[in-house]
């Protein structure tokens, strides 16, 4: 039997495809990998504890890495795959796949939320716990994953102030709380004075016309968040969703300021 590092050795550099060797050997050498990873697939499945949530370990597939279906080990062709094509059953959740993946939109600044909240609406739909109760509890289990999952991918890129966040972190940048290290004094000025007015207004219209403004200057801040990503430069769209985090701020503070008058 093939060791596990002698097939990765094979899978990663591509012996198989290597035009030295004779088609016999190659297709004795393909039977072998083969058969050793279908052995260690078998060592790898997790022993019945009870606990049939459990995701486990992946499947693993000759020539490269690839997924199967926990239940019938069909190949799984869609990247994300909610369900298996051959028995349909519900799947585990995504592994390293990206909130724009799962909800199919392009990975834009500026996508478009209307397509975004179709799809998530579909998944919802196909995925909702109510959909797998007569199913079994492992079902149930990546059914509530899966759907806890898309709910987080949609809240995430719903926002701007939370999308332009989150495609920082997919390149490796965050904004750590508590940092005004991006905010000047100027913005620190203009801000207090929004929130001293903010705090002394006395009629809805008042807070509306800060509203109008607080939203105006995110607007223009995503225009400017959206040419910084397209360009490249992180940093500066770092600085800008710093900014636009405190403005979003003040536009919460405005609903609930208006809130208070109903």
């Amino acid at each position: 039997m093939l060791r596990v590092n002698t097939l990765r050795v094979l899978c990663r550099t591509g012996t198989l495809l290597q035009t030295g060797w004779s088609l016999k050997d190659r297709q004795s050498l393909s039977r072998a990998v083969t058969c050793a990873l279908q052995s260690l697939q078998q060592q790898f499945v997790p022993q019945d504890r009870g606990d049939k949530r459990d995701v486990g370990v992946r499947h693993l597939c000759t020539a490269q890495v690839c997924l199967t279906c926990w239940n019938c080990q069909h190949p799984l062709k869609q990247k994300p795959a909610f369900f298996c094509e051959s028995c349909e059953v519900v799947q585990p959740p995504p592994e390293d796949t990206s909130y724009f993946s799962i909800l199919e939109c392009d990975c834009t600044f500026t996508l478009d939320t209307l397509k975004l909240q179709k799809k998530y609406l579909q998944l919802q739909r196909l995925l909702h716990p109510d959909n797998f109760s007569q199913k079994s509890e492992r079902e149930q289990g990546y059914s509530e994953s899966q759907s806890a999952l898309v709910n987080k991918a949609y809240e995430t890129l719903l926002k701007p102030l939370s999308r332009g966040l989150y495609m920082l972190e997919l390149q490796g940048l965050n904004i750590e709380e508590g940092t005004d290290s991006a905010v000047n004094s100027e913005l620190l000025m203009e801000l207090m004075e929004i929130n001293e007015a903010l705090d002394a207004v006395e009629t809805p219209q008042e807070a509306n016309e800060i509203g109008q403004d607080t939203k105006g200057k995110l607007a223009d801040l995503t225009e400017q968040i959206d040419t910084a990503l397209n360009k490249g430069e992180l940093q500066t769209a770092k600085a800008l969703l710093t900014k636009m985090k405190y403005f979003a701020n003040i536009e919460e503070k405005v609903k609930e300021k208006l809130s208070s008058f109903m």
